[in-house]
């Protein structure tokens, strides 16, 4: 046997030679005698970030490889990994130490994620057309320069209910990306007064900042278009005497808001687009009254019938 010199991470160690090669078998895993503190770091993009590496038995060299602030001793059986300001998204520190007695090589490697928060969440229709009840649209939520995107949730909302969930553990993407979601609905009048929006969050797990870092979306008004109908669609008979204040009321329900028209069997017509008439102002006769919108229209008829004083 005799000694060589091996440059191991940078380092040059002396090793010893047998007839069969040189003695360095690495290590990993629950054999490797470094322990590593604390074992998983979540840490923000471009902030500091401090771990230990601490060897069980006496090392020839105890050490971190890495992109910035790589160390190492020849004395200590402790080594810090320390950055000012983390600023690789590729970075992987490595514990690793060469020891005098077998394994002699042995390395741990960080288990380190860096993240960052998404820089907006927006939503919208993903249609130019205008909303009709009963037919299906899709919205789109969008979450612009966000990482690691395999720990972002993201969730839709109608309301203050949970629709949707949407995960992305199957896109493995160290560097900040862009993502979207989609959402199925079916619009009905009842969605006038609703809201829509999305929310983002980054779930990093125990070691990552509490509460998770979440941003939201604007919320997004869904107001379904539909044509005209009346609360009580049946023909109405109305008795009116002469001094008689009794009112016809063709009011009805639609998006957009009903214009109204008025025909009669005498032939007088209201085109005011009044929805309400007063009835004692009328001659005998049906009425028909006609609300319309750009989706279609409905008719309602009155017929009136006058009684002298007293009868």
């Amino acid at each position: 046997m005799k000694n060589i010199i091996l440059c191991f991470h940078g380092l040059f160690i002396i090793g010893i030679e047998s007839h069969s090669g040189f003695e360095h078998n690495k290590v990993l895993g629950d054999s490797c005698s470094l322990e590593i503190s604390p074992p998983r770091v979540v840490v923000k993009f471009g902030d500091p970030v401090s771990v230990s590496c601490v060897a069980s038995r006496p090392v020839r060299v105890l050490g971190w490889e890495s992109i910035t602030g790589a160390s190492h001793t020849q004395h200590d059986l402790s080594v810090q990994w320390q950055v000012d300001s983390l600023t690789d998204w590729i970075e992987e520190p490595i514990c690793y130490a060469v020891f005098f007695t077998a394994p002699k090589q042995c390395e741990e490697k960080l288990n380190l994620v860096q993240y960052k928060k998404p820089d907006s969440v927006s939503i919208r229709l993903n249609d130019t057309s205008p909303v009709v009840e009963g037919r299906e649209y899709q919205l789109l939520c969008e979450v612009q320069n966000v990482a690691p995107v395999q720990y972002l949730v993201l969730r839709w909302y109608r309301g203050q209910t949970e629709v949707y969930k949407h995960s992305f553990s199957e896109v493995s993407a160290v560097t900040p990306v862009q993502v979207s979601s989609t959402l199925l609905i079916v619009p009905n009048r009842a969605d006038d007064a609703v809201q829509y929006r999305c929310e983002a969050k980054l779930e990093l797990g125990a070691e990552g900042p509490q509460p998770p870092p979440t941003v939201q979306s604007e919320a997004l008004n869904i107001a379904a278009q539909y044509p005209p109908e009346f609360p009580s669609p049946e023909e109405e008979i109305l008795d009116i005497s002469e001094d008689g204040d009794k009112r016809l009321n063709c009011f009805a329900v639609g998006n957009p808001p009903p214009v109204y028209t008025w025909s009669s069997s005498n032939h007088q017509e209201n085109v005011d687009n009044h929805p309400v008439l007063t009835a004692a102002s009328l001659g005998p006769g049906v009425y028909t009254c006609t609300a319309s919108n750009i989706l279609g229209k409905k008719s309602k008829q009155f017929v009136i019938k006058h009684k002298s004083k007293g009868v």
